[in-house]
């Protein structure tokens, strides 16, 4: 983690000015904090202050959550970032290249889920028994009567 010592503090952004530059609420800011995806330093008067790096890591997380990637494999995926330098293209390449194959196999099952959701309100039945959606193979007859899906 850098200290204020080692970057000047006129390159160092407030909370406020990092929320108000990536779109982001401080609150929201806090918690990437506490979930280790964002790193802070104080200053003297015990005030935050983020190095400018930090708003393309904002950036980065702000995607990643719109492509629905968990908290988890956001912080490991950063945590492998170098921490010496600002992260350069081929970092954010190997970065991405992580996430490429799940979110391959995601599209795959929202292209099928979308065709079959198509079929499904076309034939109105809605049936829990057999519907492919909600019931794909009949997989829940084998647990019992009663609801077993939220």
């Amino acid at each position: 983690m850098p200290t204020t010592s080692s970057v000047s503090e006129d390159k160092m952004l407030s909370v406020g000015q990092l929320a108000a530059r990536s779109g982001v609420a401080v609150t929201a800011l806090h918690f990437y904090e506490t979930k280790g995806l964002i790193h802070s330093t104080r200053n003297a008067g015990n005030q935050r202050r983020y190095p400018r790096a930090v708003l393309r890591r904002v950036a980065v997380i702000k995607m990643a959550q719109r492509l629905g990637i968990p908290l988890a494999q956001i912080a490991a995926a950063l945590a492998e970032l170098p921490s010496d330098h600002t992260p350069n293209a081929e970092d954010w390449q190997r970065l991405s290249a992580r996430w490429r194959d799940d979110l391959s196999q995601r599209i795959e099952q929202m292209i099928k889920l979308r065709d079959q959701l198509d079929g499904c309100i076309g034939c109105g039945c809605m049936s829990l028994k057999e519907c492919p959606l909600r019931n794909h193979q009949d997989h829940l007859a084998d647990a019992g009567p009663g609801p077993h899906l939220p």
